[in-house]
């Protein structure tokens, strides 16, 4: 039987404003809200507030101004479950995908409730069992019960909304990114309480806090916290989401991350205590970032499930050629299009939702060239990055894009502009293929590599800010230096795999990176060989000293700080266990690696100049010095030559603090097999260096006369400093 449409009421007194605010705005009197949804090739727009029984009332918008359908609805309240049923035409190769069978999710649901069931019903044209069918016939049955639907939030009260006072602000020469993942950091947390572990709740408990405190880290950054879902093929193998590069409802946080009495208590309460989660870090001077996704959504390709956007206007949310085919730039099944203006205000809404609603700090873009495809391809002066540096709300929080798409031209790592920062993939794969696959090479006996731009040059860059990435006058701090992140092997299965192990994601074995630069020393997985798990946990040591004491920001892995495995799984999206979930029962060794990096953060703290090193204000630097000096195993400063020798493995940097009134910092490498005398540099004003830190187990402080040698084991970094 046809639900019967309620007419829209007469609006009440002094609603006859032009501007319609997107999604749903609750009367101050009480009386229903106005409600304002794009769907700019619909015939009409229905809004169904579901009762307790399951019945709807529906009210349909009555006006429409530029796509914007907006109205009155009367009975949608705080509390109010509802969706959204859109009227149209039906003819999918033009984008033309209404359905009014199908109840949609408000892009703009500020809460959401129920998941998305895997039936027929979910999907807008006629499938069958195997959810496979013919996109030409849409399907007649009621989604409704099938799929989840938005609920309505009461406004915050104003004091706990949160102004820019109220945060850390670090700065970002004082940065260190923690990136971790919301369940995977605290499931298996002894000192949480056990209803706590894995939720919102759990990320500013006291034993989590101290942890980040006491290693150094600044900004923790969170995978995925919008409210997801998980793909039709993973769903059929049995399998979830994990990461969460799935989205469903792009203002709302995800409801499986809150504690069970969140849960049950609803949405408002799914919001309380992720807030409480961000107020918690901030009081104890962490930021927090989000890891947002607006290049693609949850419905998958053309022949996905019909949730929201795809409902509402496909034509204009989703990208196309220009012969009218849906076009994928992110490898995800479709791509939201940044031509469009609509999608471009969408987007910017939602940021400031999560910045002025939950008070967080910033945001890391995943697949950000996607958001910056005009119609000519890649733009740095794209609409959406214009915004984002101009705008008041956004212009002032962290703002750092990982730098490519699987597009056509989609690598744009160093060309995006202020005010963002970049994740650096020529850091990671320069400074593994140093301290790893160069490294494996030369341990088997066969040439050092000789590639232009290879071996000590290319780690100098890296050390440098990767001047030959990143424009000066955006300063060597644009660079988000990293070596492993969510995607890829962690530092542990770094060294000690040489190809994946995927099998458990069920796709035997052809996800994932098959290029991680990686080096297993000699044995593949686990091994109780003494002598390779020594070179191993050095390596570990290596790199990690080169990521902090490198120019640029560093980001820190979650786990990688005692050297978490995931038993060679490098895509491990899927695994929602304890494949992903970081285990606190650490060996010795682990413990001894959390010293090394607590150290090496300390140091960095301590002395300003490797916070610094190498950015340009404008101006010369004093006397005419330069801030990095690079030396050879002799002591002499590095000639043209010396830097084109293939074979040369070992490099002494001067992080020079002279000219600033400050303390230096010396970095010696040693990144061959031998065990090497190398002779400190002799400059005006440094007489001698005191060791401050090494990867080896000789930790002797004693002072060293400059001109003299210190002798360094092989595959190994040294630190000393002024005294």
């Amino acid at each position: 039987m046809p639900v019967p449409i309620r007419p829209n009421p007469p609006a009440p007194a002094g609603a006859g404003s032009r501007s319609h605010p997107l999604g749903v705005t609750l009367r101050e009197d009480g009386q229903g809200a106005d409600v304002a949804v794009f769907a700019g090739h619909a015939d009409a727009v229905d809004v169904c507030v579901l009762r307790p029984d399951g019945s709807e009332q529906r009210t349909r918008l009555p006006d429409v101004d530029h796509g914007v359908w907006h109205g009155h609805v009367p009975g949608l309240v705080a509390g109010s479950r509802y969706g959204l049923r859109v009227h149209g035409r039906w003819d999918p190769e033009r984008g033309l995908r209404h359905n009014p069978a199908k109840l949609l999710l408000d892009p703009y649901a500020r809460g959401v409730e129920g998941e998305v069931a895997l039936t027929p019903e979910v999907f807008g044209h006629t499938v069958d069992e195997t959810l496979r069918g013919d996109l030409a016939v849409a399907d007649p049955r009621d989604s409704a019960p099938h799929v989840p639907r938005g609920v309505v939030l009461p406004p915050l009260p104003a004091p706990l909304r949160v102004s820019p006072g109220e945060r850390p602000e670090v700065p970002w020469s004082d940065t260190v990114v923690y990136e971790a993942h919301v369940r995977g950091l605290t499931r298996l947390h002894p000192d949480v309480p056990a209803q706590e572990r894995g939720t919102y709740a759990a990320l500013a408990h006291p034993a989590v806090v101290e942890h980040l405190r006491s290693l150094g880290v600044t900004t923790l950054e969170l995978l995925p916290v919008h409210a997801s879902t998980s793909e039709t093929a993973l769903r059929q193998r049995g399998l979830v989401n994990y990461w969460g590069y799935n989205t469903l409802a792009f203002n709302a946080p995800h409801p499986g991350y809150a504690t069970a009495a969140a849960r049950a208590a609803g949405p408002d309460a799914v919001r309380d205590e992720f807030r409480r989660a961000v107020q918690g870090l901030h009081e104890a001077g962490i930021e927090v970032l989000l890891d947002v996704v607006y290049n693609h959504s949850c419905e998958e390709g053309p022949d996905g499930p019909h949730l929201s956007l795809r409902g509402l206007d496909d034509a204009t949310y989703y990208l196309r050629d220009a012969g009218g085919r849906p076009f994928d730039v992110t490898g995800c099944g479709n791509s939201l299009d940044f031509t469009e203006r609509r999608v471009v205000q969408f987007a910017l809404d939602s940021l400031r939702h999560w910045v002025t609603e939950y008070g967080v700090d910033g945001f890391r873009f995943d697949l950000m060239t996607t958001l910056a495809r005009g119609r000519d391809g890649f733009s740095p002066d794209h609409p959406f990055l214009v915004a984002l540096g101009t705008d008041p709300v956004l212009a002032g929080t962290k703002l750092v894009a990982e730098p490519w798409d699987v597009g056509p031209f989609g690598w744009r790592t160093g060309q995006f502009p202020e005010p963002l920062h970049e994740w650096n993939d020529r850091y990671r794969d320069g400074v593994r293929r140093f301290w790893l696959t160069d490294a494996r090479e030369i341990a088997l006996g066969h040439s050092a590599p000789v590639a232009a731009g290879r071996g000590l040059r290319e780690l100098a860059t890296r050390f440098a800010g990767s001047a030959d990435t990143f424009d000066v006058q955006r300063g060597r701090l644009t660079s988000v230096n990293f070596i492993t992140a969510h995607d890829g092997f962690t530092l542990g299965d770094l060294v000690a795999h040489d190809r994946k192990h995927n099998d458990a994601n069920g796709e035997g074995n052809r996800d994932g990176s098959d290029s991680d630069t990686s080096w297993n020393h000699g044995v593949e997985g686990e091994t109780d060989d003494p002598q390779v798990l020594e070179l191993r946990r050095r390596a570990i040591r290596n790199l990690l000293a080169t990521l902090v004491l490198s120019t640029g920001v560093p980001m820190l892995t979650a786990g990688d700080e005692f050297g978490r495995s995931q038993g060679g799984n490098n895509n491990p999206y899927c695994q929602d266990n304890e494949v992903s979930w970081m285990a606190w029962d650490l060996q010795d060794w682990q413990q001894d690696l959390l010293g090394d990096v607590r150290e090496l953060l300390a140091l960095r703290r301590r002395y300003p100049v490797l916070r610094e090193a190498g950015v340009r204000r404008g101006s010369p630097v004093r006397d005419q010095r330069q801030d990095l000096l690079w030396f050879a195993e002799d002591g002499r400063q590095m000639t043209v030559e010396d830097w084109h020798q293939a074979d040369r493995r070992i490099l002494q940097v001067l992080v020079d603090g002279r000219g600033r009134g400050q303390d230096s910092v010396l970095v010696v490498v040693n990144g061959g097999p031998r065990l090497q005398d190398v002779t400190l540099p002799t400059v005006e004003g440094i007489g001698t260096f005191v060791p401050r830190w090494s990867s080896t187990p000789d930790r002797r402080r004693r002072a060293t006369a400059a001109g003299r040698a210190v002798r360094l084991a092989p595959w190994s970094v040294r630190v000393l400093a002024t005294p």
